[in-house]
């Protein structure tokens, strides 16, 4: 299999392509409580309308809403997140995939300045 991943037009990006489970390549937390849902999270799943974080070691899984929000002007993908502790949402900044679609990569970047490559193969 190829390891060429094609970069996915954010403006005209599907909502469904979001969806699966991604697994935390990296993360860079900026000014992000480091003990917050997402940034323990080593997986993220999205469900329709529902997201599950999970973490390995001490940090505690969470279930909570998603949803898929878009600026007017750029019609840019946000994604915003409710879950018990914590309430945020992330910018898209770039979608990767395979020809197939069997591999994604997914950059987002969080209002708390928070950066988070996902993976899901």
């Amino acid at each position: 299999m190829s390891d060429l991943l094609l970069d996915i037009n954010l403006q005209q990006l599907p909502d469904d392509y979001l969806g699966g489970e991604w697994q935390v390549a990296s993360r860079v937390l900026n000014r992000n409580d480091p003990a917050s849902p997402l940034a323990q999270a080593t997986r993220v799943i999205l469900k329709p309308g529902q997201v599950e974080t999970q973490a390995s070691g001490v940090g505690v899984g969470q279930t909570g809403n998603w949803e898929v929000m878009r600026d007017e002007i750029l019609n840019r993908p946000y994604l915003s997140f409710n879950l018990p502790n914590e309430a945020t949402r992330a910018l898209v900044t770039r979608l990767r995939r395979s020809a197939d679609g069997a591999r994604s990569q997914l950059n987002l970047y969080f209002a708390s300045g928070m950066e988070m490559q996902l993976n899901r193969a």
